[in-house]
């Protein structure tokens, strides 16, 4: 191989292009990226950003000058708007064209919007995904005032604490019966629910966002339980969808996001996929698993692949969030628990909650308990099930990865 493109300079993108070089690729490497900034970690934009904690330097995957310095051609603020596979060819919006020998789509997700019904033109209506979008979020949190968050998943919970944080009247609403009904259970809802009630911020579920009017800024709110709110903004996170256009333009096959078989290749012998808007194949059901690691590790599974590694990408997902002072780690994935055990860790307020199907364990909810996170881990990826009994009589963790 000559030339390996990457199209999209995310977390994936960066990881594989890096993992590339490692594997001692000494062809040609062109990383695109739409954004101004080079690749940089997401996650702190709902937290340590927002919050005034972390300089965007500080965002950085990499300094600039390492892309330079491993021969990798870096184009920020640079978009690709079609793929032709017959060809082998990347077209660019200045109408350039690169010719490719295997190409990657790590191009990730971007948020759902608000039905243009609903949200019109109006400013002071932000979502959360990129650099851009943190940076015109923070002038409507530095001014205080009344904020709307529209979704009860984990970013809207996320940006519910920074806002309430900086000193805003929060109100969240999810349209679901629960918050984090699509990713936790029950017990988990009930944990985040009371931290935020306990922080003022006012939560309602089964209910929805009607409508939204101002002079130009949002400055009400209709919810569809008839509350009529007076607001400053209205921060949306509703979840996110994968950017397959250009997949689509290359007549990829799309599933639940562009599909890929067990090493991380499209419908197309020659074009691969990582990152949030791959889907693969777990547990018998095509998902995307939406995770910093998974992206990483997807990615550099594609890069070792690329160069003939022939090895299945097996996902051992991890995900974390941040809210107020509670850090929630969580290990594996729920999707088919049947039974929920709470443990009560050694320290105050630490818990853990750890899901079971078929008496299978497959995920742990750990808040401020990194013990139970670490060993409920260690037992998911080594496939073992630990006593249920152990888990809540007090037996030390430990014991369970000797058991």
């Amino acid at each position: 191989m000559r030339h390996i493109v990457i199209i999209g300079a995310g977390q994936a993108g960066a990881a594989l292009a890096a993992r590339l070089r490692a594997l001692g690729f000494d062809g040609a490497i062109t990383l695109i990226g739409q954004e101004v900034a080079p690749p940089y970690q997401r996650p702190p934009l709902s937290k340590a950003y927002l919050l005034g904690e972390m300089e965007e330097q500080r965002l950085y995957l990499r300094p600039a000058g390492w892309y330079t310095d491993n021969d990798i051609t870096l184009r920020t603020d640079t978009t690709a708007v079609a793929v032709d596979p017959v060809t082998r060819t990347v077209t660019l919006e200045t109408k350039e064209v690169l010719t490719y020998d295997h190409l990657a789509l790590t191009t990730g997700a971007r948020p759902i919007a608000l039905p243009e019904s609903i949200a019109g033109n109006l400013w002071g209506v932000l979502t959360i995904r990129t650099l851009g979008c943190a940076d015109g979020m923070a002038p409507y949190l530095e001014k205080g005032g009344k904020t709307l968050v529209v979704g009860g998943g984990y970013i809207g919970l996320e940006a519910a604490a920074v806002a309430a944080k900086k000193g805003l009247d929060v109100t969240l609403v999810e349209q679901a019966p629960r918050i984090l009904q699509r990713v936790a259970a029950p017990e988990t809802s009930d944990y985040f629910r009371d931290l935020h009630q306990s922080h003022g911020v006012t939560i309602k579920e089964n209910c929805g966002l009607t409508s939204l009017s101002g002079d130009q800024y949002a400055a009400h709110a209709v919810l569809s339980d008839g509350t009529d709110l007076d607001i400053d903004s209205c921060i949306v996170g509703i979840g996110i969808q994968p950017n397959t256009e250009l997949a689509e333009s290359a007549s990829l096959d799309i599933d639940h996001g562009i599909a890929t078989d067990e090493m991380g290749r499209t419908s197309d012998p020659y074009i691969w996929a990582a990152g949030d808007c791959a889907s693969l194949e777990v547990r018998g059901q095509r998902m995307r698993i939406e995770s910093v690691q998974n992206a990483i590790d997807q990615a550099e599974a594609v890069a070792a692949n690329m160069l003939g590694a022939d090895t299945p990408y097996q996902p051992k997902p991890w995900f974390w969030s941040d809210q107020y002072d509670i850090k929630l780690q969580i290990a594996g994935l729920n999707t088919g628990y049947d039974e929920v055990l709470v443990r009560q860790g050694d320290k105050p307020g630490a818990v853990s909650h750890w899901y079971f199907g078929k008496g299978q364990l497959l995920a742990v909810d750990a808040m401020n308990d990194p013990r139970a996170y670490m060993i409920g881990k260690r037992l998911i990826e080594a496939g073992r099930t630990p006593d249920r009994a152990a888990l809540t009589d007090g037996t030390e963790l430990k014991t369970l990865l000797a058991a």
